[in-house]
């Protein structure tokens, strides 16, 4: 099948595009490559792809091109487009001329600290961006969008586990705000124009080629500098972090399983993360929540390093806590993320030295 895969020079976009390849699927990349993190990181992950393209991309990226042209491979095909979500026009052209059968839209200004001093940033990249996917879908007949949303959308609720059921109005920030409209926009859409959508609310992922602004890239990189890490609310925190190999399964496993339209489905008497439209909600975490001195200490056994500790109070738009209700994406499609924070950390370890060894 022909797939879009957004945020394809991103953490998990680049890892469901490879996985997409390795089935040999033809998958045309989109990111902006923008600088909110290392941009070298990015071009790393999309020098990955490359195998599946016979032309080599990364002299092309750096030289500007918008767009890598079509190459054919054993395993599949891929193109990359650095595009921006929010530029409505060249979106809409882009599939007006691919016709798409899914789309896996993971692209996203992300970051609950970062939306806090930079909320425009959000605002286009997040809702106007959203909707320019909504649209494109709407008009060419895509089967099935996929999308990321967020634990963060849970907020204010301390029961846990968090359940697809339990109230998500009251976000605590504006990037959980955004993620909160992108399922409202989602079901607007698949109740309106009979677009199927579902969206991920993933947890807490990491592992390797992670993101630089998340806890166990700043940890480990402080810790090999022999700097202090900076644990908030006094390590008095429990996240239930997911493995990226469990994301991405996840992932490929949903946008096989189509929502259909129920017409016995009613606000009254259904679940909110259903709907008589097209439409589904998914948590994908481990279901098992890990304090945050554990995970700090598993990193101390990866490294064989004891890390200094600098504690301070919580940070606004943070959590206490996530906990993730898995058993909706169980019955659905029979798996749940497996993979153990002392496995997940070894793995990601490994990968940051080896990869800094090389770029240094």
């Amino acid at each position: 099948m022909k797939y879009l895969v957004t945020g394809a020079a991103g953490f998990i976009g680049h890892f469901v595009a490879t996985r997409l390849c390795e089935q040999g699927h033809e998958v045309i990349g989109l990111d902006n490559l923008n600088d909110y993190y290392d941009v070298n990181l990015k071009l790393s992950r999309l020098k990955k792809l490359q195998r599946f393209s016979q032309k080599h991309q990364q002299d092309t990226l750096v030289a500007g091109s918008d767009i890598v042209s079509q190459s054919n491979s054993a395993d599949g095909q891929f193109r990359f487009v650095k595009l921006d979500l929010e530029d409505r026009e060249a979106i809409a052209e882009l599939f007006a001329t691919e016709k798409f059968q899914r789309v896996i839209h993971l692209a996203a200004q992300a970051g609950v600290r970062y939306s806090i001093d930079n909320p425009m940033a959000y605002a286009d990249a997040n809702l106007i961006g959203h909707l320019a996917i909504l649209e494109g879908c709407r008009h060419n007949d895509v089967e099935h969008l996929v999308y990321a949303s967020s634990s963060s959308v849970y907020g204010l609720n301390k029961q846990t586990p968090f359940a697809t059921a339990d109230s998500v109005d009251h976000p605590v920030s504006l990037y959980a705000a955004t993620k909160k409209a992108n399922e409202l926009m989602s079901h607007c859409y698949s109740h309106l124009y009979n677009v199927p959508t579902t969206g991920l609310r993933f947890f807490t992922v990491y592992g390797p080629w992670g993101r630089p602004d998340m806890a166990l890239f700043k940890f480990t990189k402080a810790m090999l500098e022999g700097k202090p890490i900076d644990v908030y609310n006094y390590g008095d925190m429990s996240r239930d972090f997911t493995y990226i190999d469990d994301i991405v399964e996840g992932i490929m496993r949903v946008q096989n399983h189509i929502p259909m339209i129920d017409s016995g489905w009613s606000v009254e008497s259904g679940s909110a993360a259903t709907s008589s439209a097209p439409y589904r909600v998914f948590n994908i975490g481990n279901g098992n929540p890990v304090k945050l001195m554990d995970f700090i200490k598993a990193l101390e056994q990866s490294l064989a390093i004891e890390a200094k500790k600098n504690l301070l109070p919580m940070q606004p738009g943070d959590v206490q806590k996530t906990f993730a209700e898995v058993n909706d994406l169980y019955s659905v499609t029979g798996y749940r993320p497996q993979t153990s924070v002392n496995e997940g950390v070894a793995n990601f370890v490994r990968w940051y030295k080896e990869y800094y060894q090389h770029v240094n």
